[in-house]
């Protein structure tokens, strides 16, 4: 099991430098494998990655029809909120992506459901036993991943490969979310951070600081944590590998 970080120099270059890998990679996998399966995470410089992602896309060798398109998180608000991680997502995706909706996985909204651990059940039906090729994560300032926070029962030791969250710490407050055994099952994880205000949990998570729910990810295969210059900023040199 591989772990390597790669620091950059800004948000833009993360993002940049992550679109083009991404992209690269999924080529790659689409040549061996009848189907891609791609875990997606939300936040601003994924949005970003995103962007750039579908600006590669037309002059690139994609086959969108092997793409499957999941998420390893999303708050539980209505499906039309532009607060929706696949929402962001997909909006900006679909300009030059051409996927069918049902290969698009995206976690149930809040629209007439009755609360999010029941349709974290249909979720966790719909998954399966699907092995991510590539998850994408984001990191929070207090050292959270997906929708599992430190502190919170929401990173208590469960059977259950996707939960409903309550009483978020960060709002909204009703999410959904995969578990780390669940994330860890992917044959790669990338984990993007960007911003000073990531660079405490970014440090504590790669000195394996067991409090923080980002310490415990590890794919199968390979991890690679993509971090600008201010969330590398605490790391010791050995970790503050350029790209």
């Amino acid at each position: 099991m591989y772990r390597r970080t790669i620091r950059l120099d800004d948000a833009d270059e993360v993002a940049d430098v992550v679109a083009r890998r991404l992209l690269d990679r999924i080529v790659e996998l689409q040549d061996t494998s009848a189907q891609v399966h791609i875990c997606l995470t939300g936040g601003e410089t994924a949005n970003q990655m995103y962007e750039r992602f579908a600006a590669l896309v037309p002059d690139s060798a994609l086959d969108a029809t092997k793409l499957q398109l999941w998420w390893g998180d999303e708050r539980f608000v209505p499906a039309t909120d532009a607060d929706r991680n696949s929402l962001q997502a997909v909006s900006r995706l679909a300009r030059t992506v051409s996927i069918k909706s049902a290969d698009i996985h995206m976690m149930p909204a809040q629209d007439g459901r009755a609360d999010s651990h029941q349709c974290a059940v249909e979720y966790e039906a719909e998954l399966g036993d699907t092995v991510f090729d590539i998850t994408l994560l984001g990191i929070g300032a207090d050292g959270h991943v997906g929708s599992i926070f430190p502190d919170h029962p929401s990173f208590e030791p469960t059977n259950r490969q996707v939960i409903g969250v309550t009483d978020s710490p960060k709002p909204p407050s009703e999410r959904i979310s995969l578990t780390i055994p669940t994330i860890n099952r992917s044959e790669e994880i990338w984990i993007i951070a960007t911003g000073a205000s990531k660079a405490d949990a970014v440090a504590r998570a790669l000195e394996g600081d067991a409090a923080l729910p980002a310490s415990h990810v590890q794919a199968r295969e390979a991890t690679y944590w993509f971090l600008d210059a201010d969330a590398a900023a605490q790391l010791p040199e050995p970790y503050n590998c350029a790209l």
